[in-house]
């Protein structure tokens, strides 16, 4: 079997056991039904209105329920739970089948349309529609809209949060089919922004340290110049030539020797004598002159 085919199979049982439940609950206010599949079977979950019918006394009820989805649906070992539903105006399937009794009743089609759609937005959905098809007035066949609130069609929130549901009513005149759309409250829609009012405004913190002196533009500018110059003799290479560069110094100065300083003082000499200056005699060198 393909895979097209294989769901196709599946989605018709899941039709086949929520007509079957239908038509077995609708006392207790049947509202849909979920199947899944889960590794020790298939858990079915019934959402209706008064659960105590479908349970039944001791639970006969729902343990006939899971022998008859086994023989007639084929689902192996089906463990069924049922779901009270809180909001009945907020289920589809529940607001189809009341229009559908309405109409079984004798209850015109307009009053039947506006009772429900009236009923869904007093409880609270943001929107709903219902439509009614059929003979309704003439042998032609035709539809009829009963439309209020916000309700899309198209989107991820009508795929995620729209509940549909139709039903068919067998009358004199012919079959009328009921379809019900209803949007429930509480969505999240992509397309819609919510404005805060009242939001408290945030203070602008002022800075702990205060700049006590200005410094100029010329001396910022200095600054800015000097900075990468900073940076490249902060660099790895520039620390290694340095150092090197300081070890050679020491070698160099280790190895010559010191130079001698001169003395200021000078030896003593004899002062020159003027030219006109005689040398003084002795008084024996005067004698022997004599």
């Amino acid at each position: 079997m393909s895979v097209v085919k294989h769901f196709i199979s599946e989605s018709l049982k899941k039709t086949e056991i929520d007509e079957f439940l239908r038509n077995e609950f609708e006392r207790a206010g049947y509202g849909g039904v979920d199947v899944s599949k889960t590794p020790l079977g298939t858990h079915v979950v019934i959402y209706a209105m008064r659960p105590g019918l479908i349970i039944g006394r001791g639970g006969e009820t729902i343990k006939e329920l899971a022998r008859a989805l086994e023989e007639k649906f084929q689902l192996p070992n089906p463990q069924i739970s049922v779901a009270e539903i809180e909001v009945p105006e907020f289920n589809a399937h529940v607001v189809a089948s009341r229009v559908a009794s309405a109409l079984q009743r004798g209850v015109h089609f307009r009053r039947a349309g506006f009772w429900a759609l009236n009923q869904v937005m007093n409880a609270g959905a943001l929107g709903a529609e219902i439509i009614i098809s059929g003979k309704l007035r003439t042998e032609r066949a035709r539809f009829e809209k009963f439309r209020a609130g916000y309700l899309p069609k198209s989107g991820e929130p009508p795929l995620e949060y729209l509940q549909t549901a139709g039903m068919h009513v067998q009358l004199k005149p012919g079959i009328f089919g009921v379809k019900v759309r209803i949007m429930p409250p509480n969505v999240h829609f992509p397309d819609k922004v919510e404005v805060l009012e009242g939001v408290p405004k945030i203070e602008e913190t002022k800075p702990a340290v205060e700049m006590k002196e200005v410094v100029k533009i010329e001396e910022l500018a200095e600054i800015q110049e000097a900075a990468p110059v900073a940076s490249q003799e902060t660099s790895p290479k520039r620390i290694l030539k340095e150092e090197s560069s300081r070890a050679e110094e020491k070698l160099t100065k280790t190895e010559k020797p010191e130079k001698t300083v001169k003395s200021d003082t000078k030896p003593k000499t004899r002062p020159q004598r003027e030219k006109g200056e005689k040398k003084a005699r002795s008084p024996k060198m005067e004698k022997e002159s004599n």
